[in-house]
């Protein structure tokens, strides 16, 4: 399936979406890259998302602080013998942490932020794996691709910062439900929190942060209705909301099979 091609406005450059990141963000900026470093000109010429240590006083010049997510997430501080699946992986952050806690097998996956259609690549995956020596392995597949025979089963998954991109959130769901051997760890934007009932908004537009890929935003009954409905037996909020951006509340939701 071509993602592209469920919403046509959705192409925007990395130039629009700093714009647009950088009204709503606070963090502070990560350290320059040394002068001199091999990798310095390299990582100078990426657009980064997520904020990566590579060692030797090199740590990437974010758009987010991710490392500041951790606490929030509650992943499981050791994975030993666990394979990991994290999807919508960008620079890949999350699935080299995944790594660094034991994981036997990580595989990283993405699509919009790797080439279809959004204003991120894979270049600052790619160049994190080599720096870091890691063997997280990596497949660009769409999100309702995802399926036992596309990508395998997994222990453990993440769905970091996906869902209210999503056209379609239960059937991404159901997609994520179906690779999910054990614990889903879920993080999303969430909206109507004043209504006790399952809803969600739509953002047809550019409602949300200004930012014509979001679609939806989803409240904490509704995500977890809807991750019962497609499978998991337990689910609990972990943590949130959180205002890491203003008018952008966040969630974390753990559910298991």
């Amino acid at each position: 399936m071509n993602v592209t091609k469920l919403k046509r406005d959705m192409k925007i450059t990395a130039r629009q979406a700093m714009r647009i990141l950088k009204r709503f963000t606070a963090f502070p900026q990560a350290r320059h890259v040394p002068a001199g470093h091999q990798s310095a000109d390299a990582v100078s010429a990426i657009t980064w998302f997520h904020r990566i240590d590579l060692g030797n006083g090199v740590v990437t010049p974010s758009v987010e602080n991710t490392p500041e997510k951790l606490p929030t997430l509650g992943i499981p501080k050791r994975l030993d013998g666990l394979s990991v699946l994290d999807i919508g992986a960008w620079d890949g952050f999350f699935s080299f942490e995944a790594e660094r806690r034991g994981a036997r097998r990580v595989l990283a996956t993405d699509y919009i932020c790797w080439g279809g259609g959004g204003w991120g690549s894979q270049a600052g995956f790619d160049l994190a794996r080599r720096v870091l020596g890691s063997k997280v392995e990596d497949q660009r597949i769409d999100v309702l691709d995802h399926s036992p025979q596309t990508v395998g089963v997994f222990d453990v998954v993440f769905f970091f910062g996906v869902l209210y991109h999503m056209r379609h959130p239960l059937l991404a769901l159901e997609r994520v439900a179906s690779v999910t051997k054990e614990q889903l760890i879920l993080e999303t934007h969430v909206d109507m929190l004043d209504c006790d009932r399952p809803a969600m908004a739509f953002y047809p537009g550019s409602e949300l942060n200004l930012d014509p890929t979001n679609w939806c935003g989803p409240n904490r009954p509704m995500v977890e209705a809807m991750l019962k409905t497609v499978g998991f037996r337990k689910v609990v909020l972990h943590s949130g909301p959180h205002y890491y951006v203003p008018c952008s509340p966040r969630m974390v939701f753990h559910a298991w099979k």
